[in-house]
């Protein structure tokens, strides 16, 4: 990301910046209207020129705050401390491993993974270190090691997401899966999975309970043709997570204890997790085929932003900060509550809705979206 003068300029030096330079600043509104949107159309449709025209000044206001500065000591007593507590975690499953009461060690030790799944998220955006060498060992140390979780495979598939977000064939988060997320999609599943998506809003929160897994298998999925040296560092940090993880669980627990204790793990870890990505974008502006959005107005138009305070700042891990996140990914995450104030005045000032609920309404507003897209299934 550079800086110069007058203007902003987007550099894919940095990853999951999500936008491209030659888009940048332009709006070429297509003749479709996104769920979501304003009255009348994309805030700023038919305006032209230069990203500078919107995004420099909020991006310069940024730098001068000094919001674009690394947090290594913030980042280095978050990780410590996760690593600490998941080795007492673990201490704690071996003195009290011959009790069943030991299983109930799995609801904090998914709270510690879904905080290092968190910081493997900040490693990938390069929030924590100077250097894309030191945030990928970070991320292949946290994800690959740490979770069982592809380095890999998530800033690829994340990478896309923040380039394109909610843009149906873009963004692989919107795309055709067990879920739909959209009306097209949904009036192409047959049989049990048209069951599954006219049901989806009651299904998605039990769903999650099997996420975690999902994201580890494929992650071994994706080294599949991948070049030699990526396939053999990513699949031995795979397997030496999984061996380490079923080791120490059928090590310190009886047969039976151990494989509940996997699942109760897994399945909130999974929960977690897809819980906290939940809030960011479902139910929000999804841009058509035609539609040319600028930086600012396809990051801002779809996404949301959560209330909560210190609260969410820690279960969501900086992702209640979704609009100031996705306009400036490398900002470090105990910045983004104070990019927020800069970026809801700006977007005043520019006439853009700027999104922020608190997270019943989020998940109300989400599950409505997904209830709407399998209505027609269910007639």
């Amino acid at each position: 990301m550079d800086l110069r003068g007058e203007e902003y300029v987007v550099t894919m030096t940095e990853p999951a910046l999500g936008a491209r330079p030659e888009d940048l600043g332009r709006v070429a509104p297509g003749p479709g209207r996104a769920r979501g949107q304003a009255p009348g159309g994309e805030p700023g449709a038919g305006r032209a020129g230069r990203v500078a025209s919107d995004f420099g000044p909020l991006a310069r206001r940024v730098r001068e705050a000094g919001l674009l500065e690394r947090r290594r000591g913030y980042y280095t007593r978050a990780v410590t401390l996760n690593v600490a507590a998941t080795a007492a975690l673990w201490a704690a499953v071996a003195w009290w491993g011959t009790s069943w009461w030991a299983v109930l060690l799995a609801v904090p030790l998914a709270l510690t993974s879904t905080r290092r799944a968190f910081l493997g998220h900040d490693a990938g955006h390069r929030q924590i270190a100077a250097s894309p060498r030191a945030n990928r060992m970070l991320g292949l140390l946290l994800g690959n090691l740490g979770l069982g979780l592809g380095y890999g495979w998530w800033n690829d598939k994340h990478n896309r997401h923040h380039a394109n977000p909610n843009h149906v064939g873009k963004d692989p988060d919107v795309g055709e899966g067990v879920l739909a997320w959209t009306r097209d999609q949904a009036a192409r599943r047959r049989g049990p999975g048209a069951w599954v998506i006219a049901h989806q809003a009651w299904l998605f929160f039990p769903l999650l309970l099997l996420e975690g897994l999902n994201l580890q298998v494929n992650s071994v999925l994706y080294l599949r043709g991948k070049a030699r040296g990526q396939q053999l560092v990513e699949g031995l940090l795979l397997a030496a997570h999984l061996a380490a993880y079923l080791g120490l669980a059928f090590t310190l627990l009886s047969p039976g204890k151990a494989l509940l204790f996997l699942a109760v793990h897994q399945g909130l870890f999974g929960l977690h997790l897809g819980s906290a990505f939940a809030h960011n974008h479902k139910g929000m502006a999804m841009p058509g085929p035609e539609d040319r959005w600028d930086h600012l107005r396809r990051q801002v138009l779809t996404s949301r932003n959560v209330r909560g305070g210190p609260v969410a700042d820690y279960l969501l891990g900086g992702l209640n900060y979704q609009i100031e996140h996705h306009l400036f990914p490398s900002v470090a995450r105990p910045h983004l509550r104070r990019v927020q104030p800069l970026v809801r005045e700006h977007c005043a000032r520019v006439g853009l809705p700027y999104t922020e609920t608190g997270a019943y309404a989020s998940y109300r507003e989400a599950l409505a979206h997904m209830n709407d897209v399998g209505a027609p299934l269910r007639t």
